[in-house]
């Protein structure tokens, strides 16, 4: 079974929305705004790049990333993996050609088959609302979070407010940088 994980920048209550500096959200930029830049913080986001075998978004992050992330040097190792993208809207028309294989997924059923498949790691970048379904239909394995020392209020959040039974999350690696990032990631305990 391949293993799912979520990666995210999270400010301390939760928010996920906009870190990059996306149009429409008030604290838009909110992870270069007022914070000091330190490479080691973001270690774990080259590590990803070199572990993951696919990647996973939902449509709103596809069409956000596909335009930009083809081009980019920091992206360059996801170019040609495989992409998956659930989408109930989505058709092969509208999706970019100079960004490796595409597929569309349209249910969590067919995100559960393809963790069944061989392979190693899936990441999932942005996709907040595929994220909080992800984690609800108990499909999320491992949380990569960068926790950024903002409160936002307002935004998508990362975690869902499902009532639902307590899941239980093991630390496997944590560390805290001087310029207030703290990096957390944490395997579901099933």
């Amino acid at each position: 079974m391949r293993t799912l994980i979520t990666s995210a920048f999270v400010s301390l209550d939760g928010v996920v929305e906009a870190p990059g500096g996306e149009e429409g959200y008030r604290n838009s930029g909110w992870t270069f705004k007022d914070i000091d830049f330190l490479p080691e913080a973001y270690e774990i986001k080259g590590r990803e790049q070199g572990e993951a075998t696919a990647i996973l978004l939902g449509r709103v992050s596809y069409e956000a990333f596909s335009p930009v992330w083809p081009g980019m040097a920091d992206f360059a190792e996801y170019k040609e993996m495989p992409k998956y993208v659930v989408s109930t809207t989505l058709t092969e028309g509208d999706l970019v050609s100079d960004w490796g294989p595409t597929t569309i997924l349209r249910t969590l059923d067919e995100v559960a088959a393809l963790k069944e498949t061989e392979g190693g790691p899936i990441i999932v970048h942005g996709s907040a609302t595929l994220n909080r379904a992800l984690a609800d239909a108990g499909l999320v394995d491992r949380y990569h979070l960068l926790v950024f020392p903002f409160l936002l209020g307002a935004g998508k959040r990362l975690f869902s407010t499902t009532d639902k039974d307590a899941q239980k999350l093991k630390l496997v690696e944590h560390e805290a940088y001087a310029n207030g990032i703290q990096k957390q990631v944490f395997d579901v305990v099933r």
